[in-house]
């Protein structure tokens, strides 16, 4: 009889697949989670309390609609296009080479609108520009 004595194996585990699992569950809950948008801001435009100022001067009222339309002087421009808007700004200026703009936006305007006339005043060369505005009730 011949009793040999098998040495013990040592017994480890095997951690690399835990870890590939753990992994591929990390990166399915990365992409299936929805995110809440944190940044979104409510404004408020605020109200003008000034007074009416009267002026010698040639005044240009932009008026702004609120799909983008441009009224200057009551004239309706007959498109959105910057070259449009500076001929009919040079039209309504006439001789006067530095009137006072006035602005009137809807509330519902585009910001692009508002910078497209704040940039035909600029081309111009016309620098008093102001906002109309209304007064709190």
């Amino acid at each position: 009889m011949n009793f040999r004595h098998r040495k013990a194996e040592e017994l480890d585990v095997n951690v690399t697949p835990l870890i590939d699992v753990v992994f591929l569950l990390l990166i399915f809950f990365m992409v299936s989670t929805t995110f809440d948008r944190q940044s979104e801001l409510n404004i408020e435009l605020p109200e003008a309390s000034g007074e009416i100022s009267e002026s010698e001067k040639v005044e240009i009222e932009i008026f702004i609609g609120p799909a983008g339309k441009f009224i200057i002087n009551g004239n309706e421009v007959i498109n959105t296009q910057i070259d449009t808007l500076l001929r009919a700004m040079r039209e309504a200026a006439g001789d006067d080479d530095d009137p006072r703009i006035i602005i009137s936006a809807d509330k519902n305007a585009t910001h692009q609108a508002v910078m497209t006339a704040m940039d035909a005043a600029r081309q111009m060369g016309f620098v008093h520009i102001t906002f109309s505005a209304v007064k709190p009730e």
